[in-house]
Parts: C-alpha cells; structure tokens; sequence
C-alpha cells in the first residue's frame, strides 16, 4: 500500500516538472513574438518612409519615359509625312512630263497622288493640310485632263475602218461573195426570188456556220485603254469618257458600213425604186445585217467589255451609244420595206427578212443586253412583228390575186396559161420557205402549229387558181379547146405538186381527185373536138339520112347510095381537114399527155374509118375519081394525127 502511494506521489512531481517547463518555454515564445512584431512593425516604418523617399525620383523617371515615347511617335510620324511630300513630289514631276514618254508611270503617279490626297484628307490637322490638298487636287485635275486627251488620242489611232475584205474573210466559206460584194449574190428575175438568196437561206449548215469577229483594236492597247479609262472613271468624268468614245467609236463604224455598202435610204427613197433594184438592195441587206451583227456589232461588245471592264454599266451604255446610228440605218431599211405597197412578187424577201431577224434574235439579245441597249432590242423585235405581219397580209394578198385576176390574154393554142405557171411556181418556192411559214403561221394562230395553216391557205390559192382557170376557159369559142385548155393546165398543177414537196402538204387525196378532173377534161374535149366528126362514120347516120336499110351483114352495102356515101367521104375529109389544120396549132406541152390523147383519138378515129371504108369503100371505088372521095388511108389519119397539139403556128389570130 505504501509503495503504490509512494509511486503515485513520483508521478505526480514528474508531470509537475514538465508542466512548469512548458509554462517557461510558452514565456520565451512569447517574448520572442513580441521581439519579431516589434521589429517588423520597425521595418515597416522603415519601407514607408523609404518609399515616400523614392516618390519624385519615380515620378521623374515615368516622365521620361513617356517624353521618350511621345518623341519616337512623333519622329515616325514625321518619317511618314515625309514620306507623303517626297511621294508626292515624285508623282508631281512625272505628272507634269505628261503621258507621252512612260503613260504606265503616268498612271502609277496618278494612283500615288490619290492616295496623297486620301492620306491628308486623313490627317486634316496638319498644319498644312490645307494647301498640300489644295495643290494635289489641282494637279489631278490637270493630270487627269492630260489622261483625257491621252486616251482620245490613243483610241482615235487604234480605231480604224473594217475594210469589206477583212469582214468576208470573217463569214463561212458559204458565205464569201465570189467577186468582192455580198451584192453579187445571183441574178434575181422578175416575180420570182433570187435563186441564190433562195438557197442560201435554206443551207442547213448555216446553222452550225462559225463566225469569228474581227479585231478592232489591237489586244496589246486594251490594257491600256482600260487604265485610262478607269482613271478617268475613278475622277468622276464617266460623261467626258463617254462622249470621246462614242463620237469616236461610232464614226468608224459607221465608216465600216459605208464601205460594205450600207445605204441610208428613206422611206420615199424605197417607195420610189424599181422594183429590180429594190429586190437586189434587199438582198444585200439580209448580208449586211448578218455581218453587222455577228461580226462588226459582236467585235464592238467584246471591245466595250474589255475596254470597260469593272464599270459594265458605263460599258453597256458606251457600247448603245456607239451603235444606236448604225443600228437605226440597217433597222430603218427594213421597216420601209414592212412598210412598203404589197406586192406578190415581195413575199419571198419578206419571209427572207423575216428569216434573218429571227436567225440573229438570240445573239441581239446576248449583244444588246442590259438597259442602256433595251431600246436597240425592242427596235429589233418589233421589225421582226413588222415583217411577219407584212408577209402573212401578202399571202393572204397573193390568195385574192389569183381569183381575181382578171387578164384577157387567152392563150390561144389552149396551152398551160402564164397565169397556173406562176402560181405554181410561186407555191413550189413557198414549199422551200416551208419551216419560215409554219413559224410565221403559228406566232398568229393560236394554239396551232402552223403546217395545218400553211395547208389550208395552200389548198385556197390552188382552188383560187382553179377557179380563175374556169372562167379564163370560157374565152374560148369552142368547147374542145376549153376543155384542152383546162386539162393542161390542171395537169399541170398536177404534175408539179407531185413533183414537189407541196405533195406531203395537199395529200395524195388531192393529186388523184385532179387527176380525176384531168381525165374528165380530157374526155370532155374528145367528145365535143371529135363527136361530129365520128358521127360521119357511123353505120345508123348514113342509114338515116339514105332513108333506107342497110343489109346486116358486115360487108354488104346494099340499101345505100353511092351520092350519100361519097357526101360522106367529103364531109369526113373536109371536118378531118379542117380538124387538122386547127388542132395541129393547139399544144399539149407535156410530152406524155400529148401522145395519150393522141392515142385515145386514135384509139375511137381509125376503128370507125376503117370500118366505114370497108362497108361503103367498094361504091365509091368501082365509081368515077375515088381519090377524090376517099383521100386517105388508115395509116394517113394516124400520121396526120400525130401532127396534133404541136402548135405549129402560134400566131394565129384569137378565136
């Protein structure tokens, strides 16, 4: 028991021991705390009062170094307009040598003073902004005066008349006048078209034909042109560039024109020409409008822009006023002639107008495009209506022409009348113009695509034709020539359509209703040309007109005097004779119609003679002077036959 209370009373003063040295080390910690706060609130004091010390010097110090920066700004400041003034008297003194020795530097100086301008315009608080603006604007304007004259110049040097050659050279090998002028392009001959404008128009490879443009200024002073241009765009003078290029540009093609033959005629001038000279200017015209068109108008667009590139607007409105003149002379031409007195004879330089104006509609409207040029497009246009317009009215002319022509002269021998001639031929030429008239046909019928149309009017003039025919044929005194003249001639619209592509439009009803009516004709002209004359030979008028019988069997010829058959074998020779001598003047122009009807004459004439002659010949061949009574053979009629429908003598007087 006493040791444990001595144990406890040990620990008990160890823990005492350790408590008191940790009270005595928290004493030195502390104490050496308050030595650290207090030595530290010592330099605090110290670094304050060192930095209030320090104040002014950094002050004066950040003064510096802003005086410093302050003085590099404004040192490079002074450098760039320096700078400005040496840039500026450089260009002031290759603008004042002018454009002529090195127009490339002129224009590069002329850059460089705009951009002196921009950069004072800029920095207007410069003390001598004013008058350094003042003097560069001056010298612009001179310089830019200067850049006018130098671009007029150099354009009216570069600018020169296309001569015709260079332009045929430009045309597709089909296309290239033989002898130097597109005015010797055929003879053209009356009523019917010129053969050779005829078949050109139809060429199919027109269609694929390359035009190439001629170089109108040359490509190596484009570039140039441009710049001049551009500068004078830049200052503001668009109204001065304009009018130097259009009193320029406009001039030398004009020029061109000229040269190739273009003519500026009036309206009165048109009206007054003859109709011969009238066709072939026409003619000429369809070349020249093809050659203004894709070659001299084309080259000019691709000229305005080049030239004008960047400010297209200015480009489309040079380019309208360059070739508004010419444009109006070609277009002008044209409208007098839709204008004009219709006549048959000019539907087919109508429709080769018209074939023109709708050939170069798509490349008028890609060359004229934009606004400046709309009333140049609408001119074109509206020629184009003109001329479909002026050629339907003209068929539709050409239809009541041919019904009421009212000629007199009647051809005498009963041949095909001048008239059917004509007309024929007037509608195997329409047939060439085939697609034209369908297209021309469908822009007024609705809906319609224009081959039932053409049809229609075609079927009209041959029923217009045929109808005039009838009442030419009543001219006619007797009834065998009327008909002879009617089968010729309807045999002649016959044959000729068939031959013709009028065929596929009239339709092979048509043909073999005609040739019906041919056939009537012809049947027509035996009965009444040889009626009479068969009548002679027939076995029941000699009966008749002997009053008595005669024996049934073929060979007698009992029951008939030898006075009535010798009145007969005169009777026959005189109408024979008579026959001959009036029928050999009449024709039958088509070869294989004459010997047909030749041959159905014949084919009724020689089996009734020789009949009769075998019947009746022995009374008068066992009488006095048969020769007198019976004058030919058989093989005579058929002889003298073939002498018919020759028109051996076409200067007989009208019957």
């Amino acid at each position: 028991m006493g040791v444990v209370a001595a144990a406890a009373a040990m620990a008990g003063d160890s823990l005492s021991v350790r408590a008191a040295m940790m009270r005595e080390s928290l004493q030195k910690s502390q104490t050496i705390t308050d030595d650290v706060v207090s030595i530290l609130g010592s330099f605090d004091h110290r670094l304050s009062a060192l930095e209030t010390a320090m104040r002014p010097t950094q002050i004066r110090t950040h003064s510096i170094r802003k005086a410093h920066e302050n003085i590099d700004r404004t040192l490079k400041a002074a450098e760039v307009i320096l700078a400005q003034f040496d840039l500026s008297r450089q260009a002031e003194a290759k603008i004042l040598r002018g454009p002529h020795e090195d127009l490339e530097s002129y224009l590069e100086a002329i850059d460089q003073l705009r951009r002196n301008i921009r950069f004072f315009s800029s920095n207007k608080g410069l003390k001598s902004s004013d008058g350094v603006l003042s003097h560069a604007n001056s010298l612009l304007s001179k310089a830019i005066s200067k850049l006018e004259d130098e671009f007029k110049q150099l354009l009216k040097s570069y600018s020169k008349p296309v001569e015709p050659e260079r332009l045929f050279d430009c045309l597709p090998n089909s296309l290239r006048p033989s002898s130097g002028s597109p005015g010797n392009q055929g003879d053209l001959n009356g009523k019917n078209p010129s053969s050779n404008n005829h078949h050109e128009h139809h060429n199919s490879n027109l269609e694929n034909a390359v035009y190439t443009p001629p170089t109108l200024i040359p490509p190596r002073v484009l570039p140039l042109l441009h710049d001049l241009a551009q500068q004078m765009f830049q200052a503001g003078h668009q109204q001065q560039l304009l009018l130097i290029y259009r009193d320029t540009r406009s001039s030398v093609l004009e020029e061109s024109l000229h040269k190739l033959g273009v003519e500026k005629l009036s309206k009165d001038d048109v009206q007054k020409m003859q109709w011969e000279i009238l066709e072939a200017k026409i003619g000429n015209w369809i070349h020249y409008m093809r050659i203004a068109v894709k070659l001299l108008f084309a080259g000019e667009r691709k000229v305005c822009d080049q030239m004008f590139e960047g400010f297209d607007s200015l480009g489309d409105q040079c380019f309208a006023e360059v070739t508004r003149s010419s444009v109006l002379v070609l277009l002008s031409f044209g409208e007098a002639i839709a204008n004009s007195k219709r006549s048959p004879e000019k539907l087919f330089v109508l429709l080769d107008m018209y074939e023109i104006m709708r050939e170069l509609h798509s490349e008028i409207e890609t060359i004229f495009v934009g606004k400046a040029c709309a009333e140049i497009r609408e001119s074109a246009s509206s020629l184009t209506k003109r001329l479909a317009q002026t050629a339907k009215k003209t068929f539709g002319d050409f239809e009541e022409a041919v019904e009421r022509d009212a000629t007199k002269t009647a051809v005498s021998d009963g041949t095909v009348h001048p008239l059917t001639s004509y007309v024929i031929n007037y509608v195997k030429f329409l047939f060439d113009y085939q697609s034209t008239l369908k297209q021309l046909f469908k822009e007024f019928e609705n809906g319609d695509e224009g081959g039932s149309q053409l049809a229609s009017v075609t079927m009209q003039i041959m029923q217009a034709l045929q109808t005039n025919l009838d009442g030419k044929s009543k001219q006619y005194r007797d009834l065998a020539l009327t008909h002879l003249f009617l089968m010729n001639n309807i045999h002649y619209m016959v044959r000729s359509v068939r031959r013709s592509e009028a065929k596929d439009l009239l339709g092979d009803d048509w043909v073999q209703r005609h040739r019906r009516i041919v056939q009537q004709h012809a049947n027509q002209y035996k009965r009444n040309g040889w009626g009479k004359i068969l009548q002679c030979l027939t076995i029941q008028a000699l009966s008749s007109s002997g009053g008595s019988s005669v024996a049934g069997d073929g060979g007698n010829s009992s029951g008939v005097s030898r006075a009535i058959v010798k009145d007969r074998f005169k009777t026959f020779n005189m109408q024979f004779e008579e026959l001959h001598q009036k029928q050999s003047q009449w024709t039958v122009p088509d070869t294989e119609l004459r010997e047909s009807l030749r041959l159905a004459v014949a084919e009724v004439l020689l089996p009734a003679y020789r009949s009769f002659i075998k019947r009746y010949g022995p009374l008068v061949e066992n009488g006095k002077n048969p020769q007198k009574y019976i004058r030919y053979t058989a093989e005579d009629l058929e002889r003298m036959l073939g002498e018919f429908f020759e028109g051996k003598n076409v200067n007989e007087p009208k019957r």
